[in-house]
């Protein structure tokens, strides 16, 4: 981050004290720095003001509108500034603010409690990264459940692979599959081409058998190359509920001769944690059996920690909107401390998504987190990388 480039505005009531944040802001190298000493003003600087702000100091005392109402108000506006909360209250009281924030979708850097240590400050400052682009629209078209269910029929659709990653060793213990749709004509798409439709028209199933037939044929190949890796498949809750699900997976495994306990089926939360006693039926034959079940997309919904307890699940995947950043916000690894936890007093596995950088792998190592998935490690690849990437993995640890 090249402080000199980003511009600064400083809001605060107290005029010692806003010039106390300036001073400190140009010790850091910053040249552009801009102050007021009134809520209603500081709205007006980030909409209006050219260059454009970049980071906003507010205080939550700020006369007219005060720290809490230019959350709000800069929420529902959506400038691309990041803020940094600052105030006379308890840390209990901050963290409240940093959850506030959070949930309103604001760009928080952090808090700080009054009076203002330069270090601390420096170090969220640290956090700044330039705001994203907005997504690029697609190369590609609309397409319809046909032309989806006739890629599938043509099994032009096959699993990418994500390496998961032992943190207290670095092994790679597994892969995750991924969707991809080899496109004659549009080359590789992801999900966001062909998810939807197949959920609109409750064939999700289709798309699931695809990927267990192909991640267990792939399962196969690595263990004949020397590779005996675990696998875990993404399920909907509707492909398991098929009467002949647990004959056809059986058919499948044994057609390719590998054992249960190297597959793990995926199912978000939120079609986990239900009371149906046919459906948590299922998944106990699964576990009978040698399967891995894994409650993805955790924190996402409303858990019923007595049904957490109950459903035989070996992995709690954590989301990675409690991974990416928890390093640096502390309501983020608040959460994401409570679900390791809970992970480990129940005797899972926790596997962390979305880990984006190294300071977020050392920061789930720190806390014990048993796995780690994110680009940090690699991007989901073709079956054919995959043992080249092993091999520079392991050269490398």
């Amino acid at each position: 981050m090249d402080i000199a480039r980003l511009h600064f505005l400083v809001a605060e009531a107290n005029t010692a004290e806003r010039m106390a944040l300036a001073t400190m802001l140009g010790t850091f190298g910053a040249l552009q720095i801009t102050q007021t000493p009134d809520g209603f003003s500081a709205m007006r600087l980030v909409q209006d003001f050219t260059p454009a702000i970049d980071v906003a100091l507010i205080d939550l005392a700020l006369p007219g509108m005060d720290g809490v109402e230019l959350i709000r108000q800069l929420a529902a506006r959506d400038p691309h500034v990041r803020l940094l909360v600052t105030g006379a209250q308890s840390d209990n009281m901050m963290f409240s603010i940093e959850t506030l924030a959070q949930a309103y979708g604001v760009d928080l850097l952090g808090t700080l409690s009054k009076p203002i240590d330069q270090d601390k400050l420096q170090a969220l400052l640290a956090n700044y990264a330039p705001p994203a682009f907005p997504p690029l629209q697609p190369d590609y078209p609309a397409f319809s459940f046909a032309q989806i269910a006739q890629g599938l029929h043509a099994r032009q659709f096959e699993p990418f692979f994500q390496p998961k990653i032992e943190l207290a060793s670095g092994h790679v213990t597994g892969l995750e599959a991924f969707a991809r749709w080899r496109h004659p004509e549009f080359g590789v798409l992801g999900p966001s081409a062909f998810i939807t439709a197949l959920e609109q028209n409750k064939r999700m199933d289709y798309l699931d058998w695809s990927m267990i037939e192909k991640s267990v044929e792939r399962c196969r190949h690595f263990h004949d190359q020397g590779i005996p890796i675990s696998i875990s498949i993404n399920l909907s809750p509707v492909t398991l509920a098929h009467p002949q699900f647990m004959q056809q997976i059986s058919a499948c495994v044994n057609r390719h001769g590998v054992a249960p306990d190297y597959i793990t089926f995926e199912m978000p939360e939120s079609s986990v944690l239900v009371s149906d006693p046919d459906f948590i039926e299922r998944l106990v034959r699964l576990r009978l059996v040698g399967y891995g079940l894994a409650i993805d997309d955790y924190g996402t919904g409303r858990s019923n920690l007595q049904l957490l307890a109950r459903v035989p699940f070996t992995e709690l995947k954590i989301d990675r909107s409690f991974v990416d950043g928890a390093s640096r916000n502390r309501a983020l690894s608040v959460v994401l401390s409570s679900c390791l936890g809970l992970a480990k007093s129940l005797d899972r596995q926790s596997v962390a998504v979305g880990v984006e950088t190294r300071r977020d792998w050392d920061f789930l190592q720190g806390l014990g987190c048993t796995y780690a998935q994110g680009y940090h490690i690699a991007s989901p690849m073709a079956a054919e990388e995959f043992p080249g990437w092993i091999e520079d993995w392991q050269q490398f640890f």
